[in-house]
């Protein structure tokens, strides 16, 4: 196999992994978003009925909700990068059979571009156009692999999934049988499965690590904050 053959072949491998790596990121960040929203539901509740029955209703209609919400949300905006890329590839379809001399220089030039002589060029360049044209323009004009398009239901189930399971730290944390210490024990359940997910989503994103870590544990820490607040307030008032 030429050696540009191979590097196409890992640069298709590259594609895959993004993939992967954008799922994974969805799921990380689906898993924040039910920690944070069921944890700032949860307390808010607490503090305002202090009713281990009223806490864990309101909790699981928030899971159900919140799960679905980022299911149909993760979808749709998964959707629409498919149908970007199902277009994009269509249009390369239609300057392939319109166009083919013209895509196959473009295709000369580039390898040229990469440090190929002409002769080294062309011959690359008409040996991976045989093999599978689309697929080699589809890559190296629009960095994508034909028969790996982006699937919306895969990542719709990877960030449904994570937002329950991180839903389920908050709410088991509450309703657990410690007295009077149930906000604070949820608080510290919640810090450290913060802390967790800043470290994955960091990871992920190739981010800062300790930035990413604190900046998700302040957001999730304000957020508690207030809900503890205005149901304090409630259930000071009355109300």
């Amino acid at each position: 196999m030429h050696k540009y053959q191979r590097s196409w072949t890992n640069s298709n491998s590259g594609v895959n992994l993004n993939k992967k790596e954008n799922r994974l990121r969805a799921a990380v960040l689906g898993a924040n978003d039910g920690i944070v929203s069921i944890a700032g539901l949860v307390i808010g509740v607490a503090e305002a009925a202090q009713s281990k029955s009223a806490i864990l209703t309101a909790g699981l209609a928030g899971i159900i909700a919140g799960a679905m919400s980022m299911a149909v949300g993760e979808y749709i905006s998964v959707s629409t990068q498919r149908d970007t890329e199902e277009s994009l590839l269509n249009e390369e379809k239609l300057d392939l059979k319109n166009h083919p001399k013209e895509e196959l220089d473009d295709l000369v030039s580039i390898y040229k571009a990469e440090g190929l002589d002409l002769k080294t060029a062309n011959s690359v360049a008409k040996e991976l156009t045989k093999a599978d044209a689309l697929a080699v323009h589809a890559d190296v004009d629009l960095h994508i692999d034909p028969k790996h398009l982006t699937n919306p239901w895969v990542s719709m189930i990877a960030s449904a999934s994570s937002f329950i399971v991180g839903s389920l730290i908050p709410l088991v944390a509450i309703m657990l049988p410690v007295g009077d210490f149930s906000v604070p024990v949820t608080f510290g359940a919640v810090v450290v499965a913060l802390a967790i997910a800043g470290v994955l989503s960091a990871r992920a994103s190739g981010s800062n690590i300790r930035k990413s870590t604190i900046r998700v544990i302040v957001g999730g820490m304000i957020a508690m904050s207030v809900t503890y607040i205005i149901g304090n307030i409630f259930h000071t008032t009355g109300l």
